[in-house]
């Protein structure tokens, strides 16, 4: 292996690195040498020359590298990736004994102790996120790690980084045998059809594993539920479990639709008994205030950012006046589920958000219940921007 390339931490992200904080920014250190490889073994110092850690360059959205190891004797082999994924694993064994659940995180990047990689787990098979080039140049060592650590029907893998102003999503099938589509999954008895090959979206945001089972067992019963940026119409499918009188999904995505009725379907509700629309939200909104409509059930899952034609969204700009207009339409007394995977900011400010929103409409709210990430989905302490999901169950009164 060649040698490490030294990095020197910037003066005010010295400390942060010595706690622990994983991640290399451009401001984060003196200066990276030009011409760096992606995939480079990096050795991070102080100005002294003391070892604070040693990782890989990659770059990631902000990010130019991740630490993975305080020893600076670590190298990076299979051995060192079959012993994180061994212990991810065993983290997770109550999750694979649920028959309930087959369906969720077995390793979560920094979480679990290397950034810049997630594994799910559906059903046996396997999916390797990589979200750099750096990180994807351990590919074949990190994927001989995990077949030898695991019990692997079928490996897949989604590319997420950008290569020449190329934003990649391939699917590749890598090992084992190949899925049969649907992959029908279950989480909390609640089934999902997996598509493993169509893209980046396999049909299930595992995160909100926990929001749904409390939709479903909590607030929808004999409720009117609207849905909003629905995809594939999840939380719809799980009020209509729990025994919600209608529900309303609307999306901007026109594949939203089948893929909802699919949903409804395999877990045996009649989706001709519920409105599935295709339009974007915030034309959905106007039209629900206009014709005064409400709903018992509001939620609000946007992402962090989405652009139609007549709209931009930014989560850290406008979540408050979306959630205004959910507001309006929601009846007294009913619930808003809000909730938001941006991870620019924390539950704080999203709070701050809430409290802005019903300023802004004049009526008074309670927040019944708040969800993170759920247990698979690993955090650290020392990277608080990895804990992104932030949930609130709100009551309009």
């Amino acid at each position: 292996m060649s040698k490490a390339i030294k990095l020197i931490a910037a003066f005010k992200y010295k400390n942060e690195f010595k706690d622990g904080y994983p991640l290399v920014t451009e401001e984060s250190v003196q200066r990276i040498p030009k011409g760096i490889e992606e995939g480079a073994v990096i050795e991070l110092t102080d100005e002294s020359g003391r070892f604070i850690g040693k990782g890989y360059y990659g770059k990631q959205n902000k990010g130019r590298g991740w630490i993975l190891s305080r020893n600076p004797q670590e190298t990076f082999d299979e051995a060192f990736f079959a012993n994180k994924f061994k212990e991810a694993l065993k983290k997770r064994e109550a999750l694979f004994h649920d028959p309930e659940t087959t369906a969720f995180r077995v390793f979560n990047g920094e979480g679990d102790g290397i950034g810049g990689i997630t594994i799910d787990y559906y059903d046996g098979f396997y999916v390797i996120s990589w979200y750099s080039e750096g990180v994807y140049s351990f590919r074949n060592t990190v994927i001989q790690a995990l077949m030898n650590s695991a019990d692997v029907k079928g490996l897949y893998e989604k590319k997420r980084f950008a290569v020449k102003g190329t934003y990649i999503e391939d699917d590749d099938f890598v090992a084992g045998e190949r899925a049969s589509f649907p992959l029908m999954v279950k989480e909390n008895g609640i089934s999902f059809p997996i598509y493993l090959n169509d893209g980046a979206m396999v049909g299930v945001f595992l995160d909100q594993r926990h929001v749904r089972k409390t939709i479903r067992d909590k607030y929808a019963k004999g409720k009117t539920v609207l849905n909003t940026f629905s995809y594939t119409g999840a939380f719809s499918a799980a009020a209509a479990l729990g025994g919600a009188v209608k529900t309303t999904s609307v999306d901007l995505a026109n594949r939203s639709k089948s893929k909802t009725i699919e949903m409804f379907s395999v877990n045996g509700i009649d989706f001709e008994a519920q409105d599935i629309i295709v339009e974007d939200v915030f034309n959905y909104f106007k039209y629900a205030v206009r014709k005064q409509l409400k709903f018992d059930m509001v939620i609000l899952d946007p992402p962090s950012f989405a652009r139609s034609k007549k709209h931009t969204f930014s989560a850290r700009k406008d979540y408050p006046e979306l959630l205004a207009q959910a507001i309006q339409i929601t009846e007294k007394n009913g619930i808003i589920v809000a909730s938001s995977n941006c991870s620019t900011f924390n539950m704080k400010k999203f709070k701050d958000f809430i409290k802005k929103a019903f300023t802004q409409t004049g009526d008074r709210y309670k927040i019944l219940e708040e969800f993170t990430l759920p247990e698979d989905f690993r955090t650290i302490k020392e990277f608080k921007e990895g804990d992104y999901l932030k949930v609130a169950f709100i009551q309009k009164l």
